[in-house]
């Protein structure tokens, strides 16, 4: 879910305001296309990540950056009226092909084109590095009722554990867990406060490298470095970690999930 041209982005070391509108564009332009794959690929949220955020009573929900609905998928499991929205109308089709019961439409978090103070929540789920954050915070407040929640979430690989610090180096991931990163948002919004969820994700090997595939480093690399990439992989997950193609590997996240309430 990602703004500017994303969608459930990852892969760059992105947040915060200083990332300029043409390297934004550049980068998040990566995920155009692939929607089934990435899909595929890329992790879910865990329910716990929702059940924080999704305030008691709430009934209507915004999605922005939605891509292909990971996180829409759990507003809708809770009876949300559910909005998506995403600049990508290839993440929006394989969004509305699994998750029917949300409305799917395109869009930016700096232009929703959404009405008025409709939504008493409104996500930002692996997408709020792609946006511009002041711009986004204008935006999102208007969309929302007053006493609304903004929340903002990512999926981090957790590289307090040694062999996935090495390798997330290996795949240029940039979406690791900083336990002293604070998301910018603009004034329209107070209270910001953080929630963690430790989990892990049960892969094979070859879903390591096809989620490798799926991240903004290799979608933009030549041919020669993709090739190099996926070679150092193989070599650690198969030679030096030993697993062997049918080995399910436990690969550790923390989920960091931040709210705030419309001023």
């Amino acid at each position: 879910m990602a703004l500017r041209s994303g969608g459930h982005r990852g892969g760059a070391r992105l947040h915060g305001p200083k990332l300029d509108h043409r390297r934004r564009r550049e980068l998040g332009l990566s995920f155009q296309d692939g929607g089934e794959h990435y899909h595929r690929v890329r992790p879910g949220y865990p329910d716990d990540s929702a059940d924080w955020l999704v305030p008691d009573g709430a009934r209507t929900a915004a999605d922005i950056g939605a891509g292909t609905g990971k996180f829409t998928a759990l507003l809708l499991e809770r009876g949300l009226e559910t909005t998506a929205v995403d600049p990508s109308g290839d993440m929006l089709a394989q969004l509305r092909k699994d998750y029917p019961a949300a409305t799917a439409l395109l869009g930016t978090a700096e232009a929703t084109g959404l009405a008025d103070s409709a939504f008493d929540v409104v996500s930002v789920a692996q997408a709020w590095h792609w946006c511009d954050p002041l711009l986004a915070s204008t935006e999102l407040a208007r969309i929302l009722r007053p006493g609304g929640v903004l929340g903002l979430v990512w999926n981090q690989l957790d590289t307090s554990v040694p062999w996935v610090h090495r390798l997330t180096r290996i795949m240029h991931a940039g979406d690791v867990h900083k336990p002293d990163f604070r998301p910018v948002v603009g004034p329209e919004f107070r209270g910001l406060e953080s929630h963690l969820s430790p989990w892990e994700d049960p892969v094979l090997p070859e879903d390591i490298m096809e989620l490798t595939k799926s991240r903004s480093y290799y979608l933009r690399a030549n041919e020669a470095t993709r090739a190099k990439v996926m070679a150092n992989l193989h070599w650690y997950l198969h030679e030096h970690l030993g697993h062997g193609p049918a080995d399910v590997i436990r690969l550790p996240y923390v989920t960091q999930t931040w709210r705030a309430h419309k001023a």
